[in-house]
């Protein structure tokens, strides 16, 4: 999608950055609403952005947590198909989830609990070492090359 030649590109990378935290969290809050929508009364943006609903003691929290994790994993999916370097994935893995944190803290303040922290960490492992693996096997695919028939 955005692949091209490695020169420095300000606008291409904002826009990587951009798309990828809205597909992020498109498919954070359909997580969201499939596990935890089902579970609560009324699925608001304290379910996202708040450090407390991050917790083991509930099934709710169990379900946020899951939410975040199979988030992760589509995000690695994103990765593929609008970083598609190997190299970028854990650039824009960690620039994903710095911005997650700042708006955590204007949201809901500094995330106090473990698990929170615990969460957003696995998340960026996932998210970073899947996005570089999906990567790297399509950058180490043969490149078919035709070879012209002698006549």
């Amino acid at each position: 999608m955005f692949y091209g030649a490695m020169v420095w590109d300000p606008w291409l990378i904002v826009a990587q950055i951009v798309c990828l935290q809205c597909l992020y969290y498109l498919v954070l809050g359909l997580f969201m609403a499939l596990l935890v929508g089902t579970r609560v009364p009324r699925l608001t943006l304290l379910y996202l952005f708040d450090f407390a609903t991050l917790t083991p003691r509930t099934t709710t929290g169990w379900c946020a947590i899951a939410s975040f994790l199979l988030a992760a994993i589509a995000g690695a999916g994103f990765m593929f198909y609008v970083i598609e370097r190997a190299k970028k994935c854990l650039d824009f893995a960690a620039t994903l989830h710095i911005i997650h944190l700042f708006i955590c803290i204007i949201y809901g303040g500094w995330p106090a609990s473990g698990t929170w922290w615990v969460v957003n960490i696995v998340g960026l492992a996932i998210m970073s070492l899947l996005g570089e693996y999906l990567c790297i096997r399509r950058e180490l695919k043969d490149i078919p090359v035709r070879l012209r028939a002698s006549v």
